[in-house]
């Protein structure tokens, strides 16, 4: 017997951020980021990388994302979502070298799977 698991599209994991307390999304400019609806700037050393969820579109190079799971030193919880390839955020200056510099301490019992 075979079974066969769809895959998990990064729209329905972004659905299901909110509900995992990861709805607020980080926007980084040049004095540093800011999670939706706060005016607190942070500096790279002040976010963990708490998970990485890579989006690979084997049919439409549109569908290649990554999303980026963080903590803020203050208890703040939100995502960076950044397609990458073709469709990255070349736009934002700033992006590159900003995630470059956020640590990553991921959290294993986060999962991989949003079901």
């Amino acid at each position: 017997m075979s079974t066969s698991k769809s895959m998990t599209t990064y729209s329905q994991v972004l659905n299901l951020l909110p509900e995992r307390g990861y709805g607020k999304e980080l926007t980084i400019k040049r004095a540093g980021a800011s999670f939706d609806g706060s005016e607190t700037i942070l500096q790279p050393g002040q976010l963990k990388i708490v998970k990485v969820y890579r989006f690979e579109g084997e049919s439409d190079p549109g569908d290649m994302a990554v999303i980026y799971l963080l903590h803020g030193d203050s208890g703040e919880k939100g995502f960076i979502l950044n397609a990458y390839g073709t469709y990255s955020d070349e736009d934002n200056q700033y992006y590159d070298e900003f995630i470059k510099r956020v640590p990553i301490e991921e959290i294993e019992e986060m999962g991989s799977n949003f079901e």
